[in-house]
Order: structure tokens, then sequence, then C-alpha cells
């Protein structure tokens, strides 16, 4: 593979009209229009359509992360407004745990309006049914790009996301410049959404609907799911000039035994996933099971996926099917029947895709490490399908339409 860390975000980029960006979804999931990519040709569809567009006994992988709502709104004494959008645990533990903590949970967070907020307590009432709860928020310390804040609730039987469920606002993309509506807090989920402890949805996943599905069950196009909860540094732009100075956002994935049999049972026929989240998810699969192949006693922190590994690993390339082989052992000989770890994969031109035959995507922004996947799929092609896309009236970001792009070889 050649490195990407000389790329130049300039060169990645496009002129999105603001008209373009899809405010609100369609009225129906499924209505959304599709573009097929295949061999440098470009066609058009819609995605009640895509199981025509896909062979049979191919397998698509899911991602079936739950946005939680993670936007909390603080009144201070003086009668102004402090937002508190809780990005990621503190400390060093997975999302699905972290949100089960009781009584206390420390988050890095966005603050909106920090400099406002000085020193003391912010408090919050909740109605929890019969039940009024104190929110407190008292800021502790402030990082590089986000602050970190200790949530505390008078109530210690009560999770945190329940105390999110019961206070917070759904954190819809920053770009729609409006606040959620409630029809968001149903068409902001896939219908499949299951895990919970994101902060964005998986978009690419929104198209689909049960008739999508049992059109797909028809054609004998199996499912699998896994789980990456997106946090907001998918919003994260690309401000460095070089790549190679651009830090890549971590995500924790969850991905079971089972899971892991069927896409190595399905390496000769087509692996489409389904999202960038999805794709990054098989990918590092991959490559902790290069990491494990070539060092069998390897600990789980020394199998986290960072921002290069893909391209520093690349002499050591092996087949998949040895990669999730030596995965699958490596985690039957620890007992562990599902594997939960951070990845901060960045696939960029330069890499190439391992498992993924595939993808199904979302139109991206300019400069962003969504973009740069997609380019690193299709090659120059992703300026033709952009353009494409553009002068046809395709809809754009997380509410707009999407794409199946077939992986140039």
């Amino acid at each position: 593979m050649n490195h990407p860390k000389d790329i130049s975000i300039k060169d990645f980029t496009y002129h999105l009209p603001d008209e373009q960006i899809a405010k609100y979804p369609l009225p129906q999931r499924d209505e959304s229009k599709l573009l097929l990519y295949k061999n440098g040709v470009i066609s058009e569809d819609v995605y009640k359509n895509i199981a025509k567009h896909i062979p049979a006994d191919s397998l698509l992988v899911f991602n079936n992360t739950k946005v939680v709502e993670a936007r909390l709104l603080f009144q201070k004494p003086t009668g102004g407004t402090i937002e508190i959008f809780c990005l990621e645990p503190f400390d060093d533990v997975d999302i699905a745990q972290a949100l089960m903590q009781q009584g206390k949970a420390r988050w890095k967070c966005l603050v909106g309006g920090a400099s406002k907020w000085k020193n003391g307590l912010l408090e919050k009432r909740i109605n929890n049914g019969d039940e009024i709860i104190q929110l407190f928020a008292e800021k502790i310390e402030q990082l590089n790009d986000s602050y970190v804040v200790e949530l505390t609730w008078h109530s210690p039987d009560l999770s945190f996301v329940e105390v999110l469920h019961a206070a917070g606002l759904l954190p819809i993309p920053p770009y729609l410049n409006r606040q959620a509506e409630q029809s968001d807090y149903e068409r902001y989920q896939t219908i499949y959404a299951k895990n919970e402890g994101s902060v964005a949805a998986p978009t690419a996943g929104l198209h689909f609907t049960s008739n999508v599905i049992q059109l797909l069950n028809e054609k004998e196009i199996l499912q699998e799911y896994v789980t990456l909860h997106v946090g907001a540094g998918t919003f994260k732009p690309v401000k460095s000039d070089k790549m190679e100075d651009h830090e890549m956002h971590s995500e924790w994935i969850d991905v079971s035994c089972v899971t892991i049999e069927n896409i190595l049972k399905h390496l000769s026929r087509e692996i489409i996933p389904v999202g960038t989240t999805s794709l990054r998810t098989i990918e590092t699969l991959y490559w902790m099971g290069v990491k494990i192949y070539f060092d069998p006693l390897i600990s789980l922190d020394a199998l986290e996926i960072k921002q290069w590994d893909a391209y520093e690993l690349a002499e050591k390339t092996i087949d998949a099917k040895q990669a999730l082989q030596a995965l699958l052992s490596w985690m039957s000989t620890r007992d562990m029947n599902r594997i939960i770890i951070p990845t901060q994969l960045l696939i960029a031109p330069g890499y190439k895709a391992m498992i993924a035959d595939a993808i199904i995507t979302n139109f991206h922004q300019p400069g962003s490490t969504l973009l740069l996947l997609v380019a690193a799929l299709t090659g120059d092609d992703w300026r033709k399908i952009y353009s494409y896309a553009l002068e046809n009236n395709f809809r754009f970001l997380s509410y707009g339409d999407g794409s199946l792009l077939w992986v140039n070889k």
C-alpha cells in the first residue's frame, strides 16, 4: 500500500451547494435515489430496488448502533443556556459500559457557551415519570478540543443512558442548521438500531425498510450485524494541509465470533458493508488478524488498530482467510465470544480493501475523511461519481440519497 500521509486534503474537495444538502429525510426511506457505480460505469435507481443490483448469496454487513440523546441543555442562574454535548467516556471504558454507570459519569464533552460557564455546578431538574431527578454538571478539565465534565444525579438506580433518555436531546448533524424535531427521533435511527452508544447515525442504513430487507431475504442476500459507536469525530474536518498532521478519530467496535465466522465463510463471495462505519469495522478485523498472525501472544491493548497501522503493516499482508482464522483462534484461547475494542483505522487513497467488495454509502462532506475513504475504494473516479450526483440532483449528507459503489481492484 502507498502511505497516505502526504495526501493534501485540498485535492479531495468539491463545491457543495447548500440547496443540495438534505435538511430533512424523504417521506419514505426507500424512495431515496441510489447511484450505482461499477467498473467505471454510473447509473441510478432507488433504494427500494437495491436487491436487484446485489448478487444472490452476497453478505451485507450492517452497523446496528443506536443514537443516544447526547445533548444536554442547562440554564444558568442568570438565565443563559449552556449546552453540553456528551462525546465519549473520559475513562478508558467502552461506551456500552459507560452508559450503564449509575449516579455519576465523567465524559469528554463539547460545551456551548463554555466561556460563560465559570466554576461551580450547573443544575437541571428532570421529570422522569413520577420522579423529579436533579442532574448536576461540573467542568473538571479543559482538553485540546473538548472538556471533561462530571455529571451526577440523585437517583442511584438510574443508569446514565436512562438519564440521557429523560433529559437529553437528539444530536442531529450540525450542518442541518436546525433543532431536532419529533420526527428526527424516528428517522435519525435505522430500523435495526439496537445497541445504544452513538452520537451520530450510521446514515447509509437510514434508507433500509422492512420491505427492502424482505426483498434481500427473498434473493438470499444474507445480513450480518456489527456495532461501531459513531462519535462526533465523524464530522471532524481535516484542517491540516497534509494527512500526516491530522489525528483520525477513534471509535469503539463490538463484533461477535459468529459474525466473524460468517464473514470468513463469505470471503469467496461479495461482502458489502452498509456504511463507512461497517467498512471500517470489518477492515479492522482483518488488520487485527494480521497482528495476531505474526504475534499470537499479543495483548488486547496492543491489538487496537491505530491510524497508520494498515500502511505500516502492509509488508506483512496475508490473505483475509488467514487473518480472520487467526483472530478467531486468538479469541477462542481467551474464551471471548465477542471483541470490543477501539479502532482508529484511517482509510484513504493508497489503501487496499482487504475484505469489502463494495460499499453502500451516502454522499459525504468535502474535505472529510469519509470522502477519502470513498476515494480509496473508487480511485480518481470519486470525482466522476460526485459530479454525476451533483448534476443529477442527488441529495447530500446524512438525510440525503446514497450509492452502491463497487471497489476498483
